[in-house]
């Protein structure tokens, strides 16, 4: 019996009234498919592999923290946040 799971993961960022969309100016570089064999290896496991490739990127271009959220599902992407397995949002410090 196959233990594998395909997540599909997808970044978005705020874009005011009209809600979000998709992340960056290259969005299909935040938009993929994490396969895993371990049971551990799981919704929360993937958006954190995401969101350090993230942060590592924001590092080295020497950017702040963005606001962005990170939505998984299992197997197939969905429709948005309601229907994921797992959402993740990031929201940068806001200065008193």
């Amino acid at each position: 019996m196959s233990t594998e799971t395909d997540w599909v993961y997808r970044v978005d960022e705020p874009h005011g009234s009209q809600g979000w969309r998709p992340y960056g100016s290259q969005p299909e570089r935040w938009r993929g498919t994490v396969t895993t064999d371990d049971p551990e290896e799981d919704a929360e496991y993937v958006a954190a592999l995401v969101l350090t490739d993230l942060v590592t990127e924001w590092k080295i271009h020497g950017m702040g923290e963005q606001h962005v959220r990170v939505i998984v599902w299992e197997n197939e992407e969905g429709d948005g946040p309601e229907d994921a397995a797992l959402t993740v949002e990031i929201q940068p410090e806001i200065a008193e």
